[in-house]
């Protein structure tokens, strides 16, 4: 297995609200909200809290329906550590974070999500999302309203409908998907996806053997076309 990962300021925001968490057999990626530095202290505290949960014991993650619920309970606890952290101080008033995770077991990887992060596989020369984004254009597209080549440019693509930390409740999606050998698992903030679309993500892997130089050329990219937000993107090749 090989593990490639780059996160960047970008060109426009003045720090980095990512946080990511990368030890075999957990992946982390979290995008953070908030103004005051408040969405890199959200973030921050969702990798912790979910890594540390994750640590604790996993004797019992041999049976699928356990690991599906450690993900649920440590998506939760974020929630609910980030939440009472925003009403408690008022400079981390409205914060929230993304949540995007994998957890590789055998030759399983379950996914957990929360928000617009994403993570995707790309398999046999084709790349495929397997989270779909909380937001408020996919809403938009599924219902019809607009076209996936309208929700690039919609003036409110950024806006999310689910974050954590942001209420008391929250709904998590926890795909799996059974991995096979040549598999590279992708997680990225949206700084990268709005940035780029799936087909040129896809030609860059393409490109390289190399997946730590496919975060960097995905990173590079995002850049060149404006770097509007902050980028991380972590690629784990099986």
């Amino acid at each position: 297995m090989e593990i490639g990962i780059k996160t960047d300021t970008g060109k426009l925001r003045n720090n980095n609200q990512d946080a990511y968490y990368a030890n075999y057999p957990l992946f982390i990626v979290a995008d953070g909200m908030g103004g005051h530095r408040a969405g890199e202290v959200a973030s921050s505290m969702a990798v912790e809290i979910i890594s540390n949960v994750f640590t604790v014991d996993s004797s019992d993650f041999y049976f699928d329906d356990n690991i599906i619920n450690r993900i649920k309970s440590s998506i939760y606890k974020a929630n609910e550590e980030i939440y009472n952290s925003s009403i408690k101080d008022e400079k981390y008033s409205g914060m929230g974070t993304t949540v995007t995770l994998a957890y590789i077991m055998d030759n399983k990887i379950f996914i957990g999500h929360v928000g617009d992060s994403r993570a995707y596989i790309y398999r046999q020369d084709e790349l495929s999302q397997i989270t779909v984004d909380h937001s408020l254009v996919e809403e938009l597209i599924k219902n019809g309203t607009i076209s996936k080549e309208e929700a690039k440019y919609h003036p409110q693509r950024n806006i999310i409908t689910r974050a954590v930390g942001t209420s008391k409740d929250i709904q998590i999606d926890v795909n799996i998907i059974t991995k096979e050998k040549g598999d590279i698992l992708l997680l990225s903030t949206d700084g990268l996806t709005s940035m780029l679309d799936d087909d040129e993500i896809k030609n860059t892997i393409a490109l390289y053997d190399d997946v730590q130089i496919v975060c960097d050329e995905l990173v590079k990219l995002s850049n060149d076309r404006g770097g509007y937000d902050n980028i991380t993107v972590m690629a784990i090749k099986f």
